[in-house]
């Protein structure tokens, strides 16, 4: 069996992933990071996305993640994320609602709307939908 990794998935609100894996693929700002075994230290700034994480070669458990950091040191992986979800906790209506709104506000573009917020908003709503239907 292949060396583990500790992986920890951390927000400001709640420790969201505490588990041993053998393998670990975030959405970096320049593309996915895979990340096994003995991987050589790393700090890294994560983008919208999503993660997964498990066996190598078996089924992955997927998060949805709002931007921030990555850190591999002495096999032991921390995510410290802006925000992230579940899968399985994911609301999809709830998210669906979001990305109607979002696309809704973009729509009807004038002086008085934040056009950044908004985009983020709906990447995000987007990426809520993507991990809760387990795409990649």
């Amino acid at each position: 069996m292949a060396g583990l990794l500790h992986l920890e998935v951390v927000t400001p609100n709640r420790l969201v992933v505490d588990d041993h894996v053998e393998a670990v693929i975030v959405p970096g700002e320049d593309g996915e990071l895979g990340i096994l075994y003995n991987h050589t230290p790393l700090v890294a700034a994560l983008t919208i996305g999503i993660m997964r994480y498990g066996q190598k070669n078996g089924p992955k458990k997927v998060v949805a993640i709002t931007g921030g950091f990555v850190e591999v040191v002495d096999n032991k992986v921390t995510v410290l994320a802006d925000a992230a979800e579940l899968a399985e906790e994911i609301d999809v209506l709830r998210a669906e609602a979001a990305k109607e709104r979002a696309e809704r506000r973009l729509r009807r573009y004038s002086e008085g709307i934040d056009f950044d917020r908004a985009q983020l908003a709906l990447r995000r709503a987007i990426n809520r939908l993507r991990a809760a239907r387990g795409e990649k």
